[in-house]
């Protein structure tokens, strides 16, 4: 083995833990989710499939986004919190593929809008790195609050069966547990909140107006099974306006002079939820042990 090697063995044995993010593999069968699992909500169902949609090539980028600058970090724990959330990230884009293969039946198509993201994602990875860590940081403000809603509201996760839950509550939690990592890489890097918080801007206004569109193909292409569905429907539209209205606080707070993820706090409904997932659904990984070493770099 030559010095080199032995180096950077050494380097990588030392590496502190990444404290408070955990890699989990999920185990689950995307096959018996039904379509209308959210509340037997078609509106609901189809935004979520919607989001699904977007992440295994949203989570590629975000993974990205960081790698592009990590040579640039100098702090031993932050690169141990980068090798975690890469870890997740891997992990999230892996199950949500899993989940997408699952609904491609001949009248329930999402390539077309997956081919349209690819082109968008090639685009953006030519802008600047500065840009797409910015970019990465504001949707992981919002995976985390949309993360925080979903576990706040056990009355609404009540009406999913078994692997919806587990997909989206394992989901929720590890967005919540790595939610400041590519926010404490552009601190380190470039620590300019302008841009920061110009990016989020714009990644609001791109966000909610791809959401909007990928749900409403969706549900034309489901419209003979998702239009009968009246009340519903109501209640699905009600869930939408109660959510945006009871995250307006926590996404404003991204704009603060002196925001950080961390100040919002979820620990006791995530450490509420770790407990049924490994009480309750027996999913690896949110047992209190001793996190294993992190694999992924």
């Amino acid at each position: 083995m030559t010095t080199t090697a032995l180096t950077t063995e050494k380097s990588y044995l030392n590496r502190p833990k990444a404290l408070g993010i955990k890699v989990r593999r999920l185990s689950y069968n995307p096959k018996k989710i039904k379509r209308h699992f959210f509340a037997n909500s078609p509106v609901m169902s189809h935004l979520l499939t919607a989001l699904s949609s977007t992440f295994p090539i949203g989570e590629q980028f975000f993974v990205h986004s960081v790698r592009n600058v990590r040579d640039k970090v100098t702090d031993e724990r932050l690169q141990a919190q980068i090798a975690a959330f890469i870890g997740q990230e891997a992990m999230h884009s892996k199950a949500h593929a899993e989940f997408n293969d699952a609904w491609r039946r001949d009248d329930y198509q999402l390539d077309n809008f997956q081919a349209w993201l690819a082109r968008r994602d090639e685009f953006i990875r030519t802008v600047h790195p500065k840009l797409q860590l910015a970019i990465t940081c504001a949707f992981e403000h919002f995976t985390a609050l949309l993360g925080g809603y979903i576990l706040r509201h056990p009355e609404i996760l009540s009406t999913l069966d078994e692997d919806a839950t587990k997909l989206w509550v394992w989901h929720a939690i590890e967005e919540i547990e790595h939610r400041a990592v590519a926010f404490d890489v552009y601190q380190a890097v470039y620590k300019d909140d302008k841009v920061r918080r110009s990016v989020m801007r714009s990644v609001t206004t791109g966000f909610a107006s791809l959401t909007f569109y990928s749900a409403s193909r969706l549900f034309m292409q489901d419209y003979k099974k998702s239009i009968p569905k009246v009340s519903g429907n109501l209640y699905g539209f009600y869930l939408v306006g109660k959510m945006l209205i009871e995250l307006i606080p926590e996404y404003l707070s991204y704009y603060k002079k002196h925001f950080h993820p961390s100040e919002i706090d979820y620990s006791d409904i995530v450490a509420h939820w770790k407990e049924k997932l490994a009480n309750e659904y027996q999913i690896e990984g949110f047992q209190e042990d001793e996190p294993k070493a992190i694999l992924y770099s």
